[in-house]
């Protein structure tokens, strides 16, 4: 089926399914891109909608931006913690609990994020950019000319590794592991990454093996700028038990990957997409740094967060009760018409670039937000420099998952 079918298909779909049997959680919904039909309706007729039955049980979804700003700030009311459910609509196996920084409430959370957020600060940042670009430009410059192959693999996922390898002080001929961890931690199990829950966590626990080792040689050793070293040697996370420090170890794994890796593949996706956009950038590189955050808005990397509900509450002229799952669909709040101008457009020089949820708000913001802003910045100035047009020339493979946002393989092609 065409994108265009599948677009009709799905907007014949929204507005034929009764509004509360409308379930946007469906990863089929986000595996074939017609979810947004279902979000535009959401955001016009119930911004915040009950959906009573689900394969991850009863849920809110939160689908416009103020909404969703309004649950991201209030941590005293809605509550990311790991013995809750966790920060995604799949509920934390509480037989298999992954305590991460992102997954607990003040003041826990604020000690732990504390101790690895030195390693994005400015002064480090401008020290890590000489070695993201020369190894940009090394990516870029084996990439084979008129011929098609995969933008995924060869770009996106190899410059996130390389990345993440140098945070961690990882083995560097051993950094796709990282990539593979990733991946089956996010994984909906049955559908091609893992085919079992059991599967997906003898691999998480091999990971976690692996990283022992690592914390075992830097805990003996001096205190490095690595965030192994950082953990290892922190009173907040020194005596972290050996699921939570797997936990944090996922967290940044994730983070440090998806986010940017799929921002990297949707900045091509988008580019094809938007001729006009890709036209106006070639003719004025100077206009990537806001490039980037339109980029990374346009793409949503991570397409929710959950909270679950410490309180009754109100919100959106609805009672959400103690205990309840809250979804807020940064998908959608980035599309709300009423925040954003024009905001299904990609438009390159948009006057307020960052106006967006893709790192979330409050507490819980992306701590390597300006990481992935400059990793992308210098992977578009390096393309620049060297090629006219990447051209996509099949249709994307997303990934099947309502919570990582992305590809797993764009066939491109580069004109000789």
């Amino acid at each position: 089926m065409s994108a265009h079918a599948i677009e009709r298909a799905a907007l014949s779909a929204a507005y034929d399914t009764p509004l509360d049997r409308i379930d946007v959680s469906r990863p089929e919904l986000f595996r074939t891109n017609s979810f947004w039909p279902y979000f535009a309706r959401l955001r016009r007729e119930d911004p915040v909608h009950y959906c009573s039955e689900s394969a991850y049980g009863p849920y809110w979804s939160v689908t416009k931006y103020n909404d969703i700003l309004h649950v991201d700030t209030n941590h005293q009311t809605y509550s990311s913690e790991s013995h809750l459910g966790g920060i995604a609509i799949r509920d934390q196996q509480q037989d298999f609990l992954l305590p991460m920084f992102i997954a607990m409430d003040p003041p826990k959370h604020d000690r732990q994020r504390k101790v690895v957020s030195p390693i994005v600060a400015p002064e480090n940042l401008a020290r890590l950019e000489g070695t993201i670009r020369s190894r940009a430009a090394a990516i870029l410059d084996e990439l084979p000319v008129g011929e098609t192959f995969d933008w995924v693999d060869r770009v996106s996922i190899e410059l996130t590794t390389q990345m993440l390898a140098t945070l961690f002080d990882f083995p560097f001929a051993e950094r796709r592991k990282l990539t593979r961890w990733s991946d089956v931690a996010t994984a909906i199990p049955g559908n091609g990454i893992v085919e079992s829950e059991e599967q997906r966590r003898t691999e998480l626990r091999a990971c976690g093996e692996y990283f022992t080792r690592l914390w075992n040689e830097r805990v003996n050793s001096e205190p490095g700028g690595d965030l192994i070293s950082m953990m290892a040697h922190s009173e907040a996370t020194r005596n972290m038990a050996p699921m939570e420090y797997l936990g944090n170890i996922i967290l940044l794994i994730v983070g440090g990957n998806d986010t940017t890796r799929n921002s990297i593949t949707g900045g091509v996706v988008a580019l094809n997409e938007n001729p006009d956009q890709y036209a106006k950038l070639r003719d004025d590189p100077g206009l990537i740094p806001g490039m980037v955050p339109e980029i990374i808005r346009w793409q949503t990397p991570l397409a929710h967060m959950r909270r679950t509900a410490l309180a009754d509450a109100e919100l959106g002229g609805k009672t959400i009760r103690k205990g309840d799952k809250v979804v807020m669909w940064y998908v959608s709040g980035n599309r709300d018409e009423e925040v954003i101008e024009n905001p299904n457009a990609l438009i390159i020089d948009r006057a307020r670039p960052r106006q967006h949820l893709s790192f979330g708000f409050g507490i819980h913001r992306c701590v390597g937000n300006r990481l992935a802003e400059m990793q992308l910045r210098i992977v578009w100035e390096e393309i620049l420099k060297r090629f006219r047009n990447i051209e996509v020339v099949g249709e994307p493979e997303r990934i099947y998952s309502n919570f990582v946002k992305g590809y797993a393989t764009l066939p491109v092609r580069i004109a000789a």
